[in-house]
């Protein structure tokens, strides 16, 4: 996805908004190949959405309840990027299922973060599960997006140990610092062009590696 020039990224949000910071604080740096254009919320009250103003990055409302249908939703998010040439879309906290024609819409140009490491922990509540299940490892993974609930091409992934006396709590905190690394990197990853997706795998190449 190389262009020359900064990847014009737009983010989803539905919460607080601590991945969207992370991204934007690493997307101000001079030297970062990615820039965001556009911050898209489905709910008025997201706290992240004040952070996307105080960067200086123009935020949507589309409340999903305005909208007759999840595909008729999905379509005013669409058109709210494309309206703004963004080539990227990151999900950061982002609490809806996406239709699977939103999802194919944007192939391969989709991404999301999980606080789990897939496909272990699918769904919710993903600290919790691990701490039931007696994982030693517990962590985070960015991925393309697929119409199946936290399926897709693994980007990269992050891994924290799980600590004897962890709760749920303590476990996410960890875990949220991982994401807030690993986000940034993933983006950084694409931007510079160093991702190939083939089938449902997505390679890594070396910076200067040919594409």
């Amino acid at each position: 996805m190389k262009t020359g020039r900064p990847l014009r990224v737009g983010v989803m949000i539905s919460g607080r908004g601590s991945n969207l910071q992370a991204l934007l604080e690493a997307c101000a740096g001079a030297d970062f190949p990615a820039r965001i254009v556009l911050v898209v919320s489905n709910r008025a009250d997201a706290p992240g959405l004040s952070l996307a103003q105080a960067a200086g990055v123009p935020v949507k409302v589309l409340p999903h309840r305005d909208f007759a249908s999840r595909d008729a939703f999905d379509a005013a998010v669409s058109e709210a990027f494309e309206s703004v040439a963004v080539e990227l879309i990151c999900m950061a906290g982002f609490m809806r299922l996406l239709s699977a024609g939103f999802v194919e819409r944007w192939r391969d140009r989709l991404i999301n973060i999980h606080p789990a490491l897939l496909p272990a922990f699918k769904g919710l509540d993903t600290h919790r599960r691990a701490l039931a299940a007696g994982a030693k490892e517990h962590g985070c993974t960015v991925h393309y997006v697929r119409h199946e609930m936290d399926s897709g091409p693994v980007i990269g992934q992050a891994a924290v140990p799980v600590l004897p006396g962890d709760s749920a709590d303590t476990l996410a905190a960890r875990v949220l610092e991982a994401e807030h690394r690993l986000y940034p990197h993933c983006l950084r990853l694409i931007a510079e062009g160093r991702v190939r997706v083939r089938g449902e795998t997505a390679e890594i190449m070396a910076k200067g590696a040919p594409t």
